[in-house]
């Protein structure tokens, strides 16, 4: 498949159970999903034609569904053997996986949208490495003015698009300032993950890592949480505070498009990538294509 505007590829998607050309798979300018958010996703890598953790997504995708109150019209199973289908129509072993599921268009088009259609599509493309050369030298973050929000304001715990609002206005920031991604402090300013992954830190010898009470418990950090386990190193799962990283040795991102990736600078905080980062990274890689 040729690289371009993902609205203009060649290929198939799969939309609400059925393969179309890559070109039809759209939607009207009326979707509530486009206009109130009520939207979540999953992302997944598929490696040597396997989706690593696939049906866990899956699980996770209708459980994010539920907690924007509405429900998937397709079981889990249906959804796994429809995100096979989207890899053998394209042809791909190795390849980035999107599921979506969202409030199309129907009879309202206010915040109340319990009579419209709930649709889904799962689509796949190629994806190299998300943050370029930084799984060698390191990922450079900038720190972002915004704040992870407090539990008791919105569903933390689903993978729902409106989340990442900030996302994406603090990736733009950092950006512009030459960085390849942000790091959010929470709600009380403590610690709390990048923009699209889940951050760990490395002080003589021991893990620390975000405890995820008010963003998303990646499936990719509690992967690599129990690979660290296995490997007899301890991992400390608690708040942190943001002047703590002055005292930590080494750092590295996760998440499915991150997989394990190494950060060599954090504002002006900076970090080797050490052997035990190094170590991570490559059996993940030997993992998720096992």
């Amino acid at each position: 498949m040729a690289e371009g505007a993902y609205d203009d590829r060649d290929g198939k998607i799969w939309l609400d159970g059925q393969l179309v050309d890559w070109r039809a798979a759209q939607v009207h300018v009326l979707t509530h999903g486009l206009h109130y958010a009520s939207s979540v996703f999953e992302g997944e890598r598929a490696y040597n034609g396997k989706i690593f953790l696939s049906r866990k997504h899956s699980e996770r995708l209708h459980f994010s569904a539920k907690c924007l109150d509405f429900e998937i019209p397709y079981t889990v199973d249906e959804i796994e053997a429809a995100k096979a289908a989207v890899l053998e129509a394209n042809g791909f072993t190795d390849a980035y996986v999107r599921a979506v599921a969202w409030r199309g268009a129907g009879m309202d088009m206010g915040v109340s949208s319990a009579r419209n259609p709930v649709r889904l599509a799962i689509a796949a493309w190629g994806w190299g490495n998300y943050y370029g050369d930084a799984k060698m030298k390191g990922a450079k973050l900038d720190i972002s003015k915004w704040k992870r929000p407090s539990p008791e304001t919105i569903p933390v715990h689903a993978k729902a698009a409106g989340l990442y609002m900030i996302c994406t206005t603090s990736k733009h920031a950092a950006e512009a300032k030459g960085c390849s991604d942000a790091l959010f402090m929470d709600y009380r300013g403590l610690v709390a993950e990048a923009t699209g992954a889940n951050i760990f830190f490395v002080k003589d010898g021991e893990v620390h890592t975000p405890k995820p009470d008010c963003f998303l418990n990646g499936l990719t950090r509690q992967t690599v949480i129990g690979m660290l386990q296995d490997k007899q190193v301890k991992v400390h799962e608690r708040h942190i505070e943001p002047a703590e990283m002055e005292g930590f040795e080494q750092c590295w991102l996760t998440g499915t498009a991150a997989e394990v990736t190494p950060v060599g600078q954090i504002g002006d905080y900076t970090f080797e990538v050490g052997a035990l980062t190094r170590d991570i990274s490559e059996s993940y890689e030997k993992l998720v294509r096992s």
